[in-house]
This record gives structure tokens, sequence and C-alpha cells, in this order.
């Protein structure tokens, strides 16, 4: 990729980015944009076996990618990350970080992998304008890795995770899916491990969504994994960082945090600033939302700039609560964790 088209006559709020409030009176600040539906694991809890993901065609284009992030800078959002899928596997990768980069000046561009081929990549994205990444670490054992992600191999996602750190990420984070009878009497193990490497370790409660509705028995309220981490945690109360999602942390003794994201047993609604974007360029209020608007469909049908942030806030406006485990929409079928964003 060598040009992208951004906005080149920038309008005022692009310049400020004046905010948007939504329905519920909640500042809209963070993006999750997909950029593909394919992964190179299939995680149990997440792509059902045999997902063949979407075609080219019907996916965002690079070019489209950076106008609705620009877009997005227009109405007040403050950070994107990226997403899939695996957004590694989404070829040239780089290049699209560094068109962010340049297009939205002081725009937060994050990452949330699974790594296995962050080795290779972590120098590039850094030197391309990538801040900060989130990893998909559910056990730190070869095996028990290995049969979770239906084939992905700890000793690569390890490297890559070191390779991040030495690229310079000061920022890194490890994400666990605790799922009972296959993770949770490892999670203190995973939190002394991402803690020796001077990661921010989180723990997040299994949702009903996709493959994830048929787990449920394997279900483990935030509490319960607290308690398995025993004295590794401090007494201090708990910190939930503005700007910074959905988690809160608990710090750990000796130094260093650790993060729970409690979906299910204390959902975070009613204070959610963000929205995502699917890889065919879908614009859905939060992963319950059962259907949303095509921003791919209006930029292919002509709309300008200042139009699209238009519609953007109007969209953003009208973002109202959801609630997964109210809606049904999570287990309806056809359902698919990685089609809709991670």
């Amino acid at each position: 990729m060598t040009s992208l088209h951004v906005l080149t006559q920038a309008p005022d709020e692009v310049a400020c980015g004046t905010g948007v409030t939504d329905g519920r009176g909640r500042a809209v600040r963070y993006l999750r944009m997909s950029v593909t539906d394919r992964c190179d694991m299939a995680c149990v809890y997440c792509m059902p076996v045999g997902y063949q993901g979407s075609p080219r065609a019907e996916l965002l284009s690079f070019e489209e990618m950076v106008r609705v992030a620009v877009a997005f800078r227009a109405v007040g959002v403050r950070t994107v990350r990226l997403t899939g899928g695996e957004p590694l596997v989404r070829r040239d990768l780089v290049s699209l970080v560094a068109a962010m980069s340049r297009a939205a000046p002081g725009m937060d561009l994050a990452l949330t992998t699974n790594a296995g081929l962050l080795e290779r990549f972590a120098g590039p994205l850094r030197e391309a304008g990538l801040t900060r990444i989130n990893v998909s670490v559910d056990s730190v054992r070869d095996d028990d890795f290995r049969r979770i992600t239906r084939g992905g191999e700890w000793r690569a996602v390890r490297a890559g995770i070191l390779a991040a750190r030495t690229a310079g990420f000061t920022e890194l984070k490890t994400n666990t899916v605790v799922l009972r009878h296959e993770n949770l009497s490892q999670v203190r193990e995973i939190a002394q491990w991402a803690l020796a490497h001077a990661l921010v370790p989180r723990f997040i409660e299994l949702m009903p969504l996709g493959e994830g509705a048929a787990l449920m028995a394997n279900h483990v309220p935030w509490a319960e994994v607290r308690d398995a981490l025993g004295d590794l945690l401090g007494e201090a109360p708990p910190d939930h960082p503005a700007d910074r999602g959905p988690a809160f942390y608990l710090p750990a003794r000796g130094g260093g945090r650790v993060g729970f994201i409690t979906a299910v047993s204390n959902q975070f609604c009613d204070v959610c600033d963000r929205i995502r974007m699917t890889a065919k360029g879908e614009l859905r209020a939060c992963l319950a939302s059962p259907d949303g608007l095509s921003l791919r469909d209006v930029m292919r049908a002509g709309a300008t700039d200042d139009e699209l942030v238009a519609v953007l806030r109007d969209v953003l406006a009208g973002k109202t609560a959801h609630r997964f485990t109210e809606s049904g929409f999570g287990q309806a079928p056809g359902v698919v964790m990685t089609g809709i964003g991670g």
C-alpha cells in the first residue's frame, strides 16, 4: 500500500475533536476496529471449527479503515484498538498502522493479538506508531495452550510477547478467558508469569456469545478468580483507570497489578465509552448488538468525509444500553465472536 486517502480539507471537528455523548449521557471515546474475521488459531470460546472467514471483497480496504479512523477522531474518539479475528493475519497490517498514525496524529493506536506472529512484527509495528498491545494468553503450559486454542503454540506466543518488550512497548497486557474445567487452576501461574515479565495480567469472565454460549457451565465469576489468586494480590481498593476500557485492577504484592473484566457478574454497560466496527465495516454499539449500520455501504455509496462524520454523530448519539445476558443475541444461531470483532 503506497498511499491512502484521508481528510484533506479537515473540518473543524478534526482539529478540536468535538466529543459526542450517547443516548445515556456517556462520552464515546474508544473504537474497537476489526481488520479481519480470520484467525490462525481457533479458541474454543471464540471460533467454530471449520470457520472460513469472509471474502476479501466484503472487508473494508485499508483506505476505508483510515477514513473511518479519521472520522471517528473528528467526533471525539481518542483510541482505536485493532482487533480481529487475528489482526496480524491481515496482510500489510504495519502499513495500516503507519497510515492511521499519519492521518490521525495523537490517536492512541492499540492492538489485541494472539501474538503467534508478533515476534516478526513487533518492531515494525512500534516504528509505525502502535502504542499498546494486549495478548490472549489462556495458558502458559504448552499442551493446555494448544488444546484451548486448537493448535496454537505457546512458545511462539511467548517469543512474540518478549519481542514486543524488546521493541519498546511499555504497556503490555495479557488477556485470559477463565474456563472452569480448562484453566481456572492455572490463573495464579499465568499471573505470576506475566508479572515476572513486567506485563499486566487480566482475567476475563466467559461471555454467553457465539461459541461461549454453549460453554457457560465453564463460567467462573471474577470473585472466584480473585480467590484463586490468593495472596498474590495486595490489599488496596480496586482501581478503574479512566479511558482504559472496562477492566478494573487490584495491586499485586511485590509490584504490578492484576486486572479483571467482569462482563457477566458485574456488567459495565452504564459506563461504556466504546463502540465497535466489524471487519465488514458494520458499526455496532456492543458485542450484544443484533445489527448495525454499514459504514462500508455508506462510503462505497459515495459519502464525502463530512457526510461520514455526520453519520457517525447520528449513530453515536443514538447509542443506548445493551445487556447481552438479557438480549438473547449471543445465543442466536450463526453468531460468531470472530465475525463481530473481539
